[in-house]
């Protein structure tokens, strides 16, 4: 699981970097950039897998697609070959030329409404020859082109490092209270055959767990724990350990189980997961002013070689903690009262706020909303445009299903925006929104556990006589909540959202969402 979310973030943390180098003229096509990480390779271990992955800010279709591999710079050293049967060819050395067998279509990333679009091309083995030397490095150009004349290309690091293997500590099981404390180990072993020099722990923490310490070697969101920098060896067949003071926030869901997780890497293979995060401006995540954080009595020793982990799988440690006593969440719906003309296009703002006392987290790999909410629109109007999180149900004419973040905070108000169009005047039109709705999604049916499901409905009222007012806080469309539904700010997500802060991207991902689209 953490080593998807990896992958799946340090592509989305490339993004924000990439795209933010070029201004997108609003008629023209997406802009389409190009991300291929870096790598630190190990002479005699296996061959390691890289894709390019394409990112656009509005979704596309590209077509006739051929990615160009340019490793001269380290030619009779690096070999570069298909790694998922598509057809290449091979100009001149040290160059690999591949044709996609089929368009590539790049999808919104989760959460819908995100406004960051992706898809990768068929990926490569890139390997060593017996000519290659500690120590060498030198680039990996790799550009696209597609039909229509659009291209791009970025520049990959490869270095030639040293293997090692890195192992994490067993998984550990304790409980605490809503607002308690508690303590939880951190232990990295080498199970390899040479001294690890220096390592990072990445962690993978949910919004409930903080932490008030703040260690100089380690990286912050305000008190969430991103990532912590050792200079210390860890000698063949040896382990260390420490511990960490955590906190569960005081609005922690109870009683539910609530994991966290530390993934162990090398200090370059962490430099090849984060270097794009200098093209962003670093932003977010900051080092603590205390003291270090130390896991035994070692000396710090300068790297000697970059090292990469040649045997991933077993490089992370982690936490269940179970969240005990009663601490559960209130959604309530959110209407509105409209009044117009025929012909007449208004909006209305609803939604739903989290009146606690818990906030209702359902972030995980499979990146499934926390609730959905039904909007079913009043007779005599028809939507004209709706959020991007929200899609007719097949069952129906009029009522549509809109998902939520994964993470609902409380006290929070999370508003969707209908643009409707008032077809014909019907005193008193009314409609409805129904948060918690039922949705056939897979691996999710929803949330069903709210404590006050009374207020779970609101009414949407066009032109209401008097006495016909709707039920609900909805303000005729002007106002609306605090935070849009497609909005959680990016300080207050950990969990999957940890390494978009360490790779320093996550607020300028926020910043270019788009929220709507017309559909009428």
């Amino acid at each position: 699981m953490l080593k998807h979310l990896l992958r799946w973030l340090t592509g989305l943390g490339a993004a924000g970097a990439l795209i933010a180098a070029s201004a997108t003229p609003a008629v023209a096509a997406p802009t389409v950039e190009p991300y291929f990480q870096d790598s630190t390779l190990a002479i005699g271990a296996e061959p390691t897998i890289r894709g390019l992955l394409l990112y656009a800010d509005e979704p596309t279709v590209l077509t006739d697609v051929s990615v160009r591999y340019d490793y001269r710079s380290l030619a009779g050293k690096l070999t570069v070959a298909p790694a998922d049967g598509q057809e290449c060819t091979a100009p001149e050395p040290g160059v690999l030329v591949c044709a996609e067998p089929f368009d590539v279509t790049l999808y919104e990333l989760p959460p819908l409404g995100g406004g960051i679009y992706r898809n990768g091309a068929k990926r490569v083995h890139l390997g060593l020859t017996e000519d290659a030397r500690l120590g060498d490095s030198g680039d990996v150009a790799v550009s696209f082109r597609a039909a229509g004349g659009r291209h791009g290309s970025y520049t990959s690091r490869v270095r030639v490092g040293e293997g090692v293997d890195l192992a994490g500590g067993p998984f550990t099981e304790l409980s605490a209270k809503p607002g308690g404390k508690f303590t939880v180990p951190l232990v990295v072993a080498n199970a390899g055959d040479k001294t690890v020099n220096g390592f990072v722990a990445v962690f993978d923490l949910p919004y409930s767990i903080r932490t008030k310490d703040r260690f100089s070697n380690c990286r912050y969101s305000d008190d969430h724990l991103m990532s912590c920098q050792f200079d210390e060896d860890i000698p063949v067949g040896t382990g260390l350990a420490t511990t960490l003071n955590l906190d569960f926030v005081k609005d922690t869901y109870a009683p539910a189980s609530h994991s966290g997780y530390a993934q162990f890497m090398t200090t370059a293979d962490f430099e090849d997961l984060t270097r794009v995060r200098a093209a962003a401006g670093e932003r977010a995540a900051t080092p603590g002013s205390g003291p270090e954080l130390t896991l035994a009595k070692a000396p710090a020793r300068a790297r000697q070689a970059d090292q990469t982990d040649v045997g991933p799988g077993y490089d992370y440690t982690g936490w269940i903690i179970r969240a005990t006593g009663k601490n559960g969440t209130d959604l309530a719906a959110i209407g509105a009262s409209l009044k117009g003309t025929a012909g007449a296009v208004v909006t209305a703002t609803v939604g739903f706020r989290n009146n606690g006392p818990a906030t209702l987290d359902g972030t995980n790999g499979d990146f499934e909303a926390a609730t959905h909410t039904d909007v079913e629109l009043p007779p005599g109007t028809t939507a004209v445009e709706i959020p991007d999180s929200c899609w007719l149900r097949l069952d129906t004419t009029r009522t549509y299903l809109c998902a939520s973040e994964m993470l609902l905070v409380a006290g929070q108000t999370y508003s969707l925006k209908f643009r409707l169009r008032i077809d014909k005047v019907i005193p008193n039109a009314r409609g409805a929104v129904q948060v918690n709705a039922r949705c056939e999604c897979a691996g999710n049916e929803g949330f069903k556990d709210d404590i006050k499901p009374a207020n779970d409905r609101a009414t949407i009222v066009v032109n209401a006589t008097q006495g016909g007012g709707g039920h609900g806080d909805g303000d005729g469309g002007g106002g609306g909540g605090s935070l849009p539904i497609t909005g959680t700010p990016t300080t207050q997500i950990a969990g999957i959202g940890a390494l978009l802060l360490v790779t320093g991207v996550g607020g300028y991902l926020l910043a270019r969402r788009r929220t709507s689209r017309f559909v009428a």
